[in-house]
């Protein structure tokens, strides 16, 4: 690609990190609440007034690096006066403030977040606070080109968008996808990793790492390159399902990750502690295993208290986009109590082996698989579909005793949230989204799968 682009361009191009589309909510019994996850009430002292940030030290700079960490991905958007969506400013800076407030002091960016927005948002909101009160956390996302003219860019609009003049954290986004032969490409023949490694050394970047998405062949090419380039860091997808149910071929078990990069000494960032929300409104079933242990704990703490127990582990990335959130979080990472090692068991073996037999789609709604060249809401589809399997509304079979209601509520709440020209039997099977996405799924496949449901609800011939 030798044309000058910038990231704002390809977005509007490729569809990296595009807006939520789709209705406003889904109907009947899958309608989603307010929020994301399952939040727990307040408890009478409540921790957000008098506990204390849990904190990691940094082995490789000494670093006090807040265990939850912000990851900026999904703040709101609203309407601009050109009628685009931009970034609801006033909500980011309040809630950076608030986790700032409440020793929160990771943020985790990306130029392509957000529209390409997400950098320059957190950068006013931080700007307003004292540089040395926080940790910023961005990312080399030249996916699209091997061109090093590209990849400047990119890296010096991160600076003027970010407002500093150094980064904490920067990750080369989204390695293993290609192996060895893809990041030679974009970063080796081109003169990109020399370049960086000079910036390390001048302290523009204070720590260099990578985020990491493959298979295990992949991660072994990625961890050969520690020798050479000295992975300050590594970010992994990492959660009690993934800890031993990921998909082998295309993804790896988080335990085996872990260990590698522990026995390495590499210091850990974890993405997807939540799956993409899975955890934090699991099935109805599982709810109600968890409210049996501690009916005050929120699911979504459990998934959190999970990845934090492992000591490598330096910060914990969610992207809170509402203070609810935010707030039921810091309940959970203030004055924090790693699990027990039954606890763990419970979680990681029993109920993720109970989790794995739900036909979900393993999709954490990034929407990099968007826009679809052919109009379809994809990351819609599968969340509606995921919450109606998790909350144990899906019609299986005539013989069902309430068939007939979860038939009609299942196809009415379908059309209500996808409109119809962007559901599943538009799908041509491009596969131009196969390669953007990070979990690997096979999206014509599913696409045809909830299509081949759906075409059999509306003939009633289950």
């Amino acid at each position: 690609m030798k044309e000058k682009i910038n990231r704002r361009e390809f977005l509007k191009r490729t569809g990296e990190g595009a807006a939520v589309l789709g209705a406003a909510g889904i109907a009947a019994s899958c309608a989603p609440k307010k929020t994301a996850q399952a939040l727990s009430s307040a408890p009478a002292e409540d921790v957000l007034e008098n506990g204390t940030m849990e904190l990691r030290t940094n082995p490789g700079n000494g670093d006090k690096v807040s265990l939850l960490g912000y990851g900026c991905m999904r703040f709101t958007m609203k309407k601009g006066p050109d009628g685009k969506d931009i970034v609801d400013q006033d909500n980011v800076n309040a809630l950076v403030d608030y986790a700032l407030a409440h020793g929160v002091n990771y943020f985790d960016t990306s130029p392509v977040y957000l529209q390409g927005q997400s950098e320059e948002a957190v950068g006013i909101a931080l700007s307003r606070h004292p540089r040395n009160e926080y940790y910023i956390a961005t990312k080399m996302s030249n996916f699209w080109s091997n061109d090093r003219k590209v990849a400047m860019q990119l890296y010096q609009e991160s600076f003027k968008y970010l407002r500093t003049d150094y980064i904490d954290y920067y990750l080369l986004h989204s390695l293993g996808r290609g192996g060895a032969d893809a990041f030679k490409e974009r970063f080796e023949d081109n003169g990109v990793m020399p370049f960086l490694l000079e910036e390390r050394e001048k302290g523009r970047i204070r720590q260099l790492g990578l985020s990491f998405h493959g298979n295990q062949e992949q991660f072994e090419q990625m961890m050969d390159l520690h020798g050479k380039y000295h992975w300050d860091f590594v970010q992994i997808q990492m959660n009690y399902f993934d800890w031993k149910h990921a998909d082998g071929r295309r993804n790896v078990n988080a335990d085996y990750l872990y260990e590698r990069l522990d026995s390495m000494g590499i210091p850990i960032v974890v993405m997807e502690p939540l799956q993409g929300g899975r955890l934090a409104q699991p099935a109805e079933g599982i709810v109600k295993r968890l409210k049996e242990r501690d009916p005050e704990a929120s699911a979504a703490s459990w998934a959190f208290r999970f990845v934090g127990s492992y000591p490598r582990i330096l910060t914990v990335l969610s992207g809170m986009v509402y203070q609810e959130h935010l707030q039921d979080n810091l309940r959970t990472f203030m004055d924090f109590k790693p699990l027990t090692a039954e606890e763990e068991e419970f979680l990681g073996t029993e109920l993720a082996g109970i989790m794995a037999n739900y036909p979900t789609v393993n999709c954490n709604d990034c929407k990099y698989c968007m826009p679809c060249p052919y109009g379809i809401d994809i990351p819609g589809i599968f969340k509606h579909y995921n919450k109606c399997v998790n909350e144990g509304n899906v019609p299986q079979s005539v013989e069902q005793e309430n068939y007939r209601k979860l038939r009609r509520a299942y196809l009415v709440s379908y059309d209500r949230s996808i409109p119809t020209l962007r559901q599943a039997d538009h799908c041509t099977h491009c596969k131009q989204c196969v390669p953007k996405c990070p979990q690997s799924i096979s999206i014509p496949r599913e696409l045809s799968r909830i299509d081949r449901f759906v075409e059999n609800l509306k003939k009633n011939t289950l």
